[in-house]
């Protein structure tokens, strides 16, 4: 038996050496990444203040495609005008749930674990965490539910929006990517997730008429 716990404790200790010697190659990886983008950032002075503007106020963006969605879905019913109304209402679940998922995690952001890269803009606090991005989030939340709610054109700008913000959340330092990917990620799953529950429960609770025929229209 002793020979047989000592198998079965060498097993588990290969495998937590795999599993740690996965976790530092991917956190190599990533820290490079971000070095790698951050780097760049140097060289680009005059972007990084229209960079570090958009990756605040670029969220703006989502508001004013909801409001276009609602504007177009006002005369094609509840389910259109419920699912317009989902995009702020996607944002604000994925936010609610990424703030839980932050203090789990409680990842330090990348400028204050490697202090000497320079970034673009000032690092944010300490109990500011990292993992995943609440701007990702909130972007990734807002396209899919753009996609949703309004089709291909402003499903496609949204898109190109919230992958800005993200990238831009790693330029300007802020960021690993890792926690720009999970926090899209995130968002998109809860905008998803939302859109099919209402969609559902608005289909049991006010059920799609059938178009009438021209003759049953007369």
């Amino acid at each position: 038996m002793q020979g047989g716990d000592e198998f079965t404790g060498s097993g588990v200790r290969v495998i937590h050496g795999t599993a740690a010697a996965v976790l530092a190659g991917h956190d190599a990886f990533d820290a490079g990444l971000y070095r790698a983008v951050v780097g760049v950032s140097r060289h680009t002075g005059e972007l990084n203040g229209l960079v570090g503007w958009w990756s605040d106020y670029g969220l703006v963006l989502f508001v004013v495609l909801a409001a276009l969605a609602w504007w177009r879905a006002r005369d094609r019913g509840l389910r259109a005008a419920a699912s317009a109304l989902w995009v702020p209402g996607a944002m604000a679940a994925a936010y609610v749930l990424n703030s839980v998922v932050k203090l789990i995690a409680q990842e330090q952001r990348p400028c204050r674990a490697m202090p000497a890269v320079h970034i673009a803009v000032a690092c944010p606090g300490a109990s500011d965490y990292s993992f995943p991005s609440n701007h990702a989030v909130l972007a990734g939340a807002a396209a899919v539910a753009v996609c949703l709610a309004a089709g291909r054109l402003l499903g496609t700008i949204a898109v190109l929006d919230a992958l800005v913000i993200a990238a831009s959340r790693v330029y300007i330092g802020v960021h690993y990517p890792h926690d720009v990917a999970v926090g899209l990620l995130v968002g998109a799953l809860v905008a998803a997730g939302g859109g099919f529950v209402l969609t559902r429960t608005l289909d049991r609770l006010v059920p799609v008429r059938p178009l009438r025929t021209p003759s049953e229209q007369r």
